[in-house]
């Protein structure tokens, strides 16, 4: 089995993005520059609608929908073959998400903030990509007082008592565990 490498751009449609200051909350913005990560080789566009820089206030699902579900449609009108990833917590979100044509769900939270994500995502066979925090984004920050951030981060995966599926991401976790040990080796060693 050959494996490959994906590409993955990250479009934050809200009004307070870390990485770009809320430059692509308008819909037709946030259309061109997904259309245009796709036009520069971009594989997976991963498309967030609430904020979790340290200290962002979270935002309820009917507001991340309307901020995230026009541009889902919008980049699939134009581009059906795109690769769509949701950024969310939140299964109702994932769920209208997965119907629009997004593909994979990326859950900052690990399930750990709506274990009902894990419904979602099996009810649709979409793929999901399992993320570690310490806290809401408005505490998280004061939560890194790590001894062995991998470890740590691995013993938290492995212990989740939320996940129905752990049998099955054991592997994933192994996978994890290396590329976080060599990310980590990267940028403090």
């Amino acid at each position: 089995m050959q494996k490959s490498l994906k590409i993955v751009a990250i479009l934050n449609v809200t009004p307070d993005s870390f990485s770009d200051g809320g430059k692509y909350f308008d819909v037709e913005v946030a259309v061109k520059r997904g259309l245009g990560m796709i036009d520069s080789g971009i594989d997976i566009i991963d498309i967030g609608g609430e904020s979790t820089r340290p200290g962002s206030t979270r935002v309820d699902a009917e507001e991340e929908i309307k901020r995230t579900i026009p541009v889902i449609k919008g980049i699939l009108a134009q581009n059906p073959d795109a690769v769509i990833s949701i950024d969310t917590t939140k299964s109702f979100v994932a769920d209208e998400a997965l119907k629009s044509g997004a593909t994979i769900v990326n859950d900052v939270s690990g399930g750990s903030f709506d274990p009902e994500i894990w419904k979602v995502v099996a009810n649709h066979g979409a793929k999901y990509i399992l993320m570690h925090t310490s806290g809401t984004p408005d505490i998280m920050q004061s939560k890194t007082d790590y001894i062995d951030v991998v470890a740590e981060v691995k013993d938290y995966l492995l212990r989740e008592p939320s996940w129905p599926i752990w049998l099955v991401l054991r592997k994933l976790f192994l996978i994890l565990e290396l590329v976080l040990e060599k990310q980590l080796n990267r940028m403090f060693c």
